[in-house]
């Protein structure tokens, strides 16, 4: 069975979307505790995955170093062209150093989203059932092998979460989902487009005859273009068109400014858990496409314009934050925070060296771990007090001082302190975009980053005092400390930013093969 588990713990929540439709409308209970179920499998799969993971193979375009492989025949069909015989798609899926922590995440991310559910009283049957459909999209992104396969699961996502936004959100909940729907429907457009230019430009050697492929590690060798096609070698114009196209599509789901509107309309109107797994999640796909594809595919491209990408990565780091301390809803500063601190994932993949790109994914774990807990915070909060607003509260840590100090770790490993998983990554980061020694623009563009962790400090420290420091406001005096369920939410999650701020090589070690192929990768084309 173990040969199968990427397939399981991919195609499981689909399984339980059919059941949970079978279910009796009014046994919402049962349907909340076996969507639980369903979820704790993911994560125990998951965790047997990352102890039997090799860390010393990990090959970014070699599917040797690729893990739990599975590669299947799904759809052939003859064409009767002379020039295009068959199109041919593979079930073809396995996992490297980078996508083994985002699988991992999500399984994470994806129980505690689902714990966060259990308030959820409105239509729980559809929600449930479509919030089983989003955990599949989220893991199909991470394993796939296929840029057709990845497609489906790109856009699988899509459809679940603009109901979860626009039935179960706020008072502008039609406006965020919309909002959501045409963004990341824009983006998937530019990436449709790519794909089909690379599957015309693309052949492997299948028995013995050469054919067209969506295998996006044949994208991979630049042997495997053909000569005259849309997106070969030396046609060097179009392939700087497929590389933007690709990196808006992606970009718009970092978010990266100025495709970043979307974020905080959509974090503020959905419910919390929707919230948690938009921001530990599906902002992650973002640069994970980008590492898979556009770091891979037009190495060139990525080695001539990585300054672009720390200088976006500047501005998402500076913009966000100085937003973040604008705001006077507490859920809009951490979606705000959140696009802050996506940058410096940009920054560091802009290094271009294994310290700044470790430094990069270990922040897209570390930033799903930490904002998750920094909205589940503000949740519960909101779940007692039915508001928001910054200025509402004040002395919150007299009435409730164990949920203060989730919050308080929450806070400041998202500043980044010493002994928390936030200082590490972003440490990396630093270091890492720094040590780009080809481009002095991008060590300029770092020092320049730096400001962030002043404004990120800033921005935390005055939230946390505006609402959980001094006296008491009486209108709060009723509100009880956290309950068995939030304990659960919050515990695990809080353990994760401890052990990874103390011990990171739990993760470093996984990504370091992978990574250093993918340097590698970088560094053959100059």
């Amino acid at each position: 069975m173990q040969y199968h588990l990427l397939s399981i713990i991919t195609f499981l929540p689909i399984l339980g979307v059919f059941i949970i439709l079978a279910m009796p409308r009014k046994q919402e209970n049962l349907i909340k505790i076996f969507t639980l179920f369903i979820t704790g499998v993911q994560l125990v799969i998951a965790a047997f995955i990352w102890m039997h993971y090799d860390y010393a193979k990990g090959g970014i375009n070699d599917v040797a170093g690729f893990q739990f492989v599975e590669r299947l025949p799904w759809i052939q069909v003859s064409t009767g062209l002379a020039w295009l015989k068959m199109v041919k798609i593979d079930y073809f899926v396995g996992i490297d150093g980078l996508s083994a922590p985002m699988l991992f995440l999500t399984a994470l991310v994806g129980f505690i989203a689902a714990l966060s559910s259990w308030n959820i009283n409105k239509s729980v049957k559809g929600y449930f059932a479509l919030y089983l459909l989003l955990v599949a999209g989220m893991m199909g992104v991470f394993i796939s092998l296929d840029f057709f396969l990845f497609y489906i699961f790109w856009e699988l996502m899509l459809l679940p979460m603009y109901f979860l936004i626009g039935i179960w959100g706020g008072p502008r909940k039609e406006y965020a989902a919309i909002k959501f729907f045409l963004y990341t429907l824009l983006g998937s457009i530019f990436i449709l487009m790519v794909m089909i230019g690379l599957y015309l430009s693309v052949q492997e050697t299948v028995n013995g005859s050469k054919i067209f492929t969506f295998n996006i590690l044949a994208m991979m060798d630049p042997k495997n273009f053909v000569d005259g096609g849309i997106l070969s070698m030396t046609n060097a114009n179009f392939r700087l068109y497929a590389y933007i196209g690709l990196f808006v599509g992606f970009a718009i789901k970092i978010p990266m400014f100025p495709f970043h509107t979307w974020l905080p309309d959509a974090h503020v109107e959905a419910p919390t858990p929707i919230s948690v797994i938009l921001a530990g999640v599906l902002l992650k796909m973002g640069t994970y496409g980008i590492l898979r594809f556009n770091f891979t595919i037009f190495p060139e491209i990525t080695y001539q314009y990585a300054w672009v990408i720390a200088m976006f990565g500047m501005i998402n780091i500076i913009y966000g934050a100085l937003c973040a301390m604008a705001q006077k809803d507490f859920k809009k500063l951490i979606a705000y925070s959140s696009v802050s601190h996506m940058g410096f994932v940009l920054l560091g993949m802009a290094s271009l060296n294994s310290v700044g790109i470790s430094g990069a994914v270990l922040q897209m774990f570390n930033h799903g771990t930490i904002t998750s807990m920094l909205f589940l915070c503000v949740g519960v909060l909101y779940d007692r007090a039915h508001t928001r607003g910054l200025d509402d509260f004040g002395g919150i840590a007299n009435q409730m001082p164990i949920y203060t100090g989730f919050v308080i770790v929450a806070f400041f490993a998202a500043i980044g302190l010493p002994g928390l998983s936030g200082f590490i990554s972003e440490s990396f980061v630093f270091l890492g975009a720094f040590l780009n020694v080809p481009a002095l623009g991008i060590r300029i563009i770092t020092i320049c980053s730096t400001l962030g962790i002043l404004l990120g400090a800033g921005y935390m420290l005055w939230a946390l005092q505006r609402v959980y420091l001094g006296n008491l406001n009486e209108k709060w005096v009723t509100l009880k400390d956290l309950d068995a369920r939030e304990y659960a939410m919050l515990i695990p999650l809080a353990i994760a930013v401890l052990i990874l701020g103390v011990y990171p090589s739990l993760m470093l070690d996984i990504m370091n093969s992978t990574v250093n192929q993918l340097v590698k990768v970088l560094a053959n084309i100059h």
